[in-house]
């Protein structure tokens, strides 16, 4: 079987988390266990193309990097107390398949996403030790300069090793409060790419992807946590209507206008599957909730067919857990399909305090004042949504929408 470097690519992206959480174990390093891998995936270029892929690409990985990083460790006589400690761990190394390697993968996403590093942090390291993603590709997807990102990336390897942060999972204790952010930053990363925030693109599918399949790494470790399985099934619902959002001209399209027959119908059932899981344990948290709601979306034929009622109590219940400004105004935008726009307007203006600056208040805030038959005001709600919004895609949007009541 021949192999491209493209698909070499590929397995390595696939392996490299678990790779890299292996080898950070081994040797108690990112950096070690990062530059080894990298010296494998030179390797595997190599010879893989001529040779074959190994029976087991995810053992070959493990091993050959972690001869490289002894072979670099040797070489270097002012880490000789580092190889010393290498060689004896090396002897005592479980098979690279053992069942420990998921629990090194859960410890690497738990020290990616620890409280003490800053949010931006704990998103490159997600995406750059457990996605595999290159510095310049995470630049890319965030719209900073890779310079940027690279020192980013070092702070944080550096903070981990200063400061001790310990490569552990947390303690059955601790889990709860540590989980939160690990989800949290899945989700973020998900969300850039589902409706970027900055940029000419409306989407970056590659983010949304990448989100996903980090998200089933989570679950594949922590079966049982239903809050794991309720941001799945949210991604895999949303991520379903990614196709329908953007028309064959490249223009935005809102849900209620889709065309429902483009979304994705394997990732539509496998969500509800969750969701049903989800709804069977009765414990429900704020990502079972956001996912309640979307499937309440995914069931129905139209906007007109959907069961609003529903979501305004699944909002409810939201925001009794959750009573933040965003998810009110969301809840909003559902009271004003149950008890009309001017009802929601009201509820949406007691937010103005706290989300002035956020676009999507005023986007939200517009269309309300033009069901309402309020022009001028639109307009204006319009004209703030855009000077807060930095995707152009989006601004476009409602730069025709302004255009539209303007002349009318």
């Amino acid at each position: 079987m021949q192999l491209s470097q493209a698909d070499i690519a590929r397995i390595f992206r696939a392996e490299y988390g678990r790779a890299v959480a292996v080898l950070t174990r081994s040797f108690g390093d990112i950096d070690i266990a990062e530059e080894a891998v990298q010296d494998a995936f030179t390797t595997a270029i190599e010879r893989w193309p001529k040779d074959g892929p190994p029976p087991s690409p995810a053992g070959w990985i493990i091993t050959t990097a972690r001869n490289r990083a002894i072979d670099r460790l040797r070489r270097e006589s002012s880490r000789r107390d580092r190889y010393e400690q290498a060689v004896l761990l090396q002897a005592d190394e479980p098979p690279a398949e053992d069942e420990t390697v998921h629990d090194d993968r859960l410890r690497l996403i738990f020290t990616c996403c620890h409280p003490s590093l800053a949010t931006g942090a704990q998103v490159a390291l997600t995406l750059r030790l457990l996605g595999g993603l290159t510095t310049a590709e995470i630049a890319k997807a965030f719209l900073i300069p890779e310079v940027t990102l690279a020192q980013r990336l070092v702070r944080a390897k550096g903070k981990i090793r200063d400061a001790g942060i310990p490569y552990r999972i947390p303690e059955a204790s601790e889990l709860p409060a540590r989980l939160a952010p690990v989800l949290a930053v899945l989700y973020l990363i998900f969300n850039e790419g589902y409706a970027a925030t900055s940029g000419s693109e409306l989407t970056r599918r590659e983010l949304c992807a990448e989100a996903i399949r980090l998200t089933r790494v989570l679950l594949s470790e922590l079966p049982d946590e239903l809050e794991v399985q309720g941001l799945l099934a949210l991604m895999l619902l949303t991520d379903a209507r990614c196709s329908a959002r953007v028309s064959s001209n490249g223009q935005m399209v809102l849900l209620r206008d889709q065309d429902r027959s483009r979304w994705d119908p394997a990732a539509t059932a496998e969500g509800l599957r969750l969701v049903q899981r989800c709804l069977h344990r009765n414990r429900p948290g704020p990502y079972q909730i956001q996912a309640a709601i979307n499937a309440v979306h995914a069931i129905a034929a139209s906007t007109d067919e959907t069961d609003w009622p529903q979501i305004v109590r699944l909002y409810d219940q939201l925001l009794a857990i959750q009573p933040t400004p965003v998810v009110a105004l969301n809840r909003a935008v559902a009271v004003a399909e149950v008890d009309g726009p001017q009802t929601a307007l009201q509820l949406v203006d007691a937010l103005a305090a706290n989300l002035d600056r956020f676009y999507l208040f005023h986007a939200i805030r517009a269309d309300l004042l033009r069901r309402l038959g309020r022009r001028e005001q639109a307009a204006t709600s319009y004209t703030n949504a855009m000077e807060r919004c930095e995707n152009s895609a989006e601004r476009e949007f409602l730069r025709r929408r302004l255009a539209e009541i303007s002349r009318s």
